[in-house]
């Protein structure tokens, strides 16, 4: 991929996110300088609108996979707050699991209940598509949130993170601090190499450090979890005597990873997360490590499909966009969280 179609990929992301943010801030008014402005000031992330108004009831079903991995966790806990917030909302919440039949089931049960809406976080997305088709058949609003079904008519919206900007954001950053050093070693500790997700996240680092001349001279999958991190770690820092950089897709298993680098007495490096855990963020405001930055997945990705499925019930659409409608996607942005603007994404981070 030549440089100039890598940078209109990477505008063309943040322009998107720009665009599908829930809350934006105002645009400048073209009133003369000498008359007051009648534009209403500028809204605040998180902040309110109209949409807020209580409406008509909207009974709304939930389930997504068991909270044994601390962004899982924060994407329940985050759909479960965000329905709170509403007076006219009824949260529906199935137990989390990680079993397809079961969940499969819970989602029939939510048809048989005539749930208004259903927010799901599929734990196969493939394996869930029949059961959302039926839904929507049904009368009943999906919104598909991080792991995309296999027919896109089985969900009425899907919200999803960008696992191919995670690795664009983390691979510019990097080559960024390299400052054009070609020769630099650059190590990449994966999550699991079969899911989607982690070849797409390895392709847009693959593709970003490509614009500096640099590729990836060490690679290891983990597991999403602590002890994979710190396995994968152990073997990797073995197998390179001297890196430059390194790049840990996921902020549960960076908890493993830096175990492991303590243990080795290794810091000629410096090391990039991925998620965007409060545990990885403190870390970064500490400056006391080897992590001087993480690449956000936003665990936010829940509480807003519980925001939009009562738009879609109420038949309202997103305040901040001309379009009537709720877009059919929406992707949210995966930016660079570095010590100097740390305080402005710790309020939504997760607890590894």
């Amino acid at each position: 991929m030549s440089a100039a179609p890598l940078r209109r990929r990477w505008l063309a992301i943040a322009g998107t996110a720009a665009a599908f943010t829930l809350v934006l801030t105002g645009c400048t008014s073209n009133a003369p300088e000498d008359e007051p402005s009648t534009s209403a000031p500028a809204a605040q992330p998180g902040g309110t609108s109209g949409n807020d108004e209580p409406g008509d009831k909207v009974v709304i079903g939930f389930s997504a996979p068991a909270a044994d991995h601390g962004w899982m966790g924060a994407i329940t806990k985050g759909a479960v707050a965000e329905a709170k917030k509403y007076s006219d909302v009824e949260l529906k919440q199935a137990e989390g699991t990680n079993d397809v039949n079961v969940q499969i089931s819970q989602i029939e049960q939510f048809i048989n209940d005539k749930v208004d809406a259903i927010v799901l976080l599929p734990f196969d997305g493939a394996a869930l598509t029949e059961v959302a088709n039926k839904a929507m058949k049904a009368g009943i609003v999906v919104v598909n949130v991080d792991r995309e079904f296999s027919d896109p008519n089985a969900a009425r919206t899907t919200v999803l993170g960008d696992n191919y900007g995670m690795g664009v954001s983390a691979g510019a950053y990097i080559c960024d601090q390299l400052g054009g050093k070609t020769d630099a070693k650059v190590a990449e500790i994966a999550g699991i190499d079969s899911l989607p997700l982690t070849q797409d996240r390895s392709k847009g680092f693959a593709d970003a450090l490509g614009q500096c001349g640099l590729k990836v001279s060490n690679r290891v999958a983990a597991n999403f979890t602590v002890q994979g991190g710190n396995d994968a770690a152990a073997s990797l820092l073995q197998a390179a005597p001297k890196l430059d950089a390194i790049w840990n897709h996921d902020d549960d298993q960076g908890v493993g990873v830096l175990a492991a680098i303590e243990e080795a007495g290794r810091d000629e490096f410096f090391m990039v997360g991925g998620a965007g855990s409060k545990n990885v963020m403190d870390a970064i405001k500490a400056d006391n490590t080897v992590l001087k930055a993480t690449v956000i997945y936003p665990s936010t990705q829940a509480a807003d499909g519980i925001k939009l499925a009562r738009l879609l019930v109420q038949g309202k659409a997103m305040s901040d966009l001309v379009e009537v409608e709720v877009p059919r996607k929406v992707q949210l942005y995966a930016p660079v969280v570095t010590k100097e603007n740390v305080d402005k994404y710790l309020p939504t981070a997760f607890v590894s």
